[in-house]
């Protein structure tokens, strides 16, 4: 008896031990108000704050780098802020028009559009430098000690490599450039393979950066024809094995094996705008754009079957998987029209139905979730 007894006491004991030490996640959801320039705060199923007054929200982003978060506004500022505390700590206003930049690991770097320009800040948003390019920029990526964007205007992908070899203040300088196709418009990273897309060439582009070798990929749509346009690729999803392409003017999510080598095509319901892979990469899913706008469906990546269609009252504009629990969060945006609402949808990704809707947030659109550790 008393060796059971020390033996409950024990295991306790450890149990207790594993659990005090053990760190725990919970997350925070900062979803963007469009219309009110400012950003919804969720926790525990409940928004309970707004941070006010962060400038145009339109095509707001949001990105965490460890406990610091950046956002950067459509009339071009960048607001870093502290999402523990949510708190605004600096903020400097680059251009007036900026589509997206990049979090390094002593610098903050942001490709303008309106000034024809890619700003170099610190961390704390204090210049560093402005290089002037003489085209609006985009596809702004880091690898290593180079930042990739890519010239809308001149057609061109331009590397910058830091001669500081990332120590203290960086310096950047023009290290390659590449002749693309017509009008890049956005990119994506994957590892050492930089893939930029154009508005007017029916292909993309590939830069190894390891290499710096550039080649072109046809990208064709249903019956071999060629696809209007290739979507922004902030709406791709690359698994390990496979790649998911919605077709613009096609009711098709085009798929390709890591190589680019067409697979097949999945039948959807309407014109697919976004798709996004669970965090475990077994699902995807995907919105819509005109009629079919307040509908999203889900996809299982190894069948590459439609599992499940879930419709709502107003237009999804966003979508986010969470990291840690099994819920998809879907922003339905009902604009002005009051038929319509605004809200953030909460899936059950186990049993896939729609477990709750969380109100109080105001023509919602990105979904952004910063993971808080705590004991």
């Amino acid at each position: 008896m008393k060796k059971i007894i020390l033996g409950m006491v024990v295991c306790a004991t450890l149990a207790s031990r594993v659990f005090a030490g053990t760190p725990t996640i919970s997350e925070k959801i900062f979803v963007v108000e469009r219309e009110s320039e400012s950003l919804a705060i969720i926790q525990d199923g409940l928004t309970k704050r707004h941070m006010r007054n962060m400038h145009n929200m339109n095509h707001g982003i949001i990105k965490f780098d460890g406990d610091d978060a950046y956002l950067i506004s459509r009339d071009g500022y960048v607001v870093h802020f502290d999402p523990r505390s949510e708190k605004v700590l600096h903020e400097y206003k680059t251009s007036k028009s900026a589509i997206g930049f990049v979090i390094g690991k002593n610098y903050v770097a942001v490709a303008n559009y309106d000034d024809k320009s890619v700003d170099i800040l610190t961390r704390d948003l204090k210049p560093i430098d402005k290089i002037k390019t003489g085209s609006k920029n985009v596809g702004i990526k880091i690898y290593k000690d180079m930042i990739i964007f890519a010239q809308m205007d001149s057609d061109k992908v331009t590397i910058l490599k830091d001669k500081n070899d990332g120590k203290a203040i960086p310096k950047f300088e023009i290290f390659k450039e590449f002749k693309v196709g017509e009008m890049p418009f956005d990119a994506m990273i994957k590892e050492n393979t930089y893939i930029v897309g154009f508005f007017l060439t029916k292909a993309f582009g590939v830069v190894d950066l390891d290499t710096m070798r550039f080649s072109e990929i046809k990208v064709t749509a249903k019956d071999n024809k060629p696809i209007l346009k290739i979507p922004h690729f902030g709406f791709w999803s690359l698994s390990d094995e496979k790649t998911f392409i919605p077709a613009v003017g096609d009711n098709a999510v085009m798929v390709y094996d890591k190589d680019f080598k067409f697979i097949k095509n999945i039948e959807v319901q309407g014109l697919p705008v976004f798709t996004a892979l669970s965090p475990d990469k077994k699902y995807l899913a995907v919105t819509f754009s005109g009629k079919d706008f307040p509908t999203i469906q889900i996809v299982d990546t190894k069948t590459l079957k439609i599992i499940k269609t879930f419709t709502f009252t107003g237009k999804v504009l966003h979508l986010r998987w969470s990291n840690v629990e099994n819920y998809l969060y879907v922003s339905v945006n009902g604009g002005n029209d009051k038929r319509d609402s605004n809200k953030v949808n909460v899936i059950n990704t186990q049993e896939w139905f729609l477990e709750r809707e969380i109100f109080q947030v105001k023509a919602p659109s990105g979904i952004f979730i910063y993971n808080e550790k705590g004991k």
